[in-house]
């Protein structure tokens, strides 16, 4: 029986970009704004010390109470503390936050319950960091129509896990990948690059990243923003081939063999299609 298609993988509008703030240094904050990332997540949680937790609260629903020049996202405290809920609540609303990231999501209710103390409308992210948050990637990416999509604290998760070599997470990456395919939402951005001096080792990981099914990746400084969209964005090889298997395919229909001897057909024709529309995103 033939199933409801899911919508394309990544339309052009899915960002490549998230820029990490912390939410208790206002004019770091600032900076982030003009600094060209396509969504800034000021973050309540990790970057952020027990005793400036309020503070840090305060200042983003002042910054967010008036519309901002860019997406911004903010990152709540993990849904088992004290400070989410005050959080959710203080943040509900606010003419400038266009969505939420909940970190350390391990079963879907915490999805169900944040949506519904943020209105049920606020656009969601989950970040699963541990062991059980993989196992019920599928569940957490479907748990409710606010998710918009999911993605790995590969930090926690690493040390969850007990793994020290970056290939044994491969398996987790993978998981995630098809989770969010399944569930129809954007492919997951990768999780942040630590070492914000070594922009060759980010642009290595961005390239396996990419391969392992990825779309973008999160961010700790500015000057990681263009390795992250360089590697994201298709290359000028990348799109003419594309721009080669379109053609091709509109002389003619159903499957077909090019010039060269490659074999297309309808699946090869949708991948180039995205990539030429990846090449233009606005």
């Amino acid at each position: 029986m033939t199933g409801t298609p899911l919508p394309p993988p990544h339309p052009r509008s899915t960002p490549l970009t998230w820029l990490y703030v912390p939410g208790d240094r206002p004019q770091v904050v600032t900076g982030a704004l003009a600094a060209g990332a396509d969504v800034v997540v000021v973050d309540l949680e990790d970057a952020v010390a027990p005793d400036r937790k309020e503070y840090a609260r305060a200042a983003t629903v002042e910054r967010l109470a008036d519309p901002q020049p860019v997406t911004v996202h903010v990152r709540v405290n993990a849904l088992d503390t004290g400070w989410a809920a005050a959080d959710l609540a203080a943040l509900a609303g606010l003419p400038g936050l266009s969505g939420l990231r909940l970190p350390k999501v391990s079963v879907p209710e915490q999805v169900t319950r944040a949506a519904g103390a943020a209105g049920e409308s606020l656009p969601l992210w989950a970040l699963i960091e541990s062991a059980l948050g993989v196992e019920h990637a599928y569940r957490i990416a479907t748990a409710h129509p606010a998710l918009r999509g999911v993605s790995l604290g590969e930090a926690d998760l690493r040390a969850d896990l007990g793994v020290r070599d970056d290939a044994g997470l491969d398996w987790p990456r993978s998981r995630l990948v098809v989770a969010a395919r399944a569930a129809g939402l954007a492919p997951p951005p990768q999780s942040v690059h630590p070492d914000i001096r070594d922009l060759d080792g980010l642009a290595a990981s961005c390239a396996r990243g990419r391969a392992l099914g990825f779309l973008g990746r999160a961010a700790i400084h500015p000057r990681q923003l263009p390795v992250i969209e360089r590697a994201y964005l298709p290359t000028p090889a990348e799109i003419e081939e594309a721009e080669t298997v379109v053609k091709a395919a509109a002389l003619t229909e159903g499957a077909q063999a090019l010039p060269d001897g490659r074999f297309i057909d309808a699946a090869v024709v949708a991948a180039a299609r995205r990539t030429l529309s990846a090449a233009h995103r606005p």
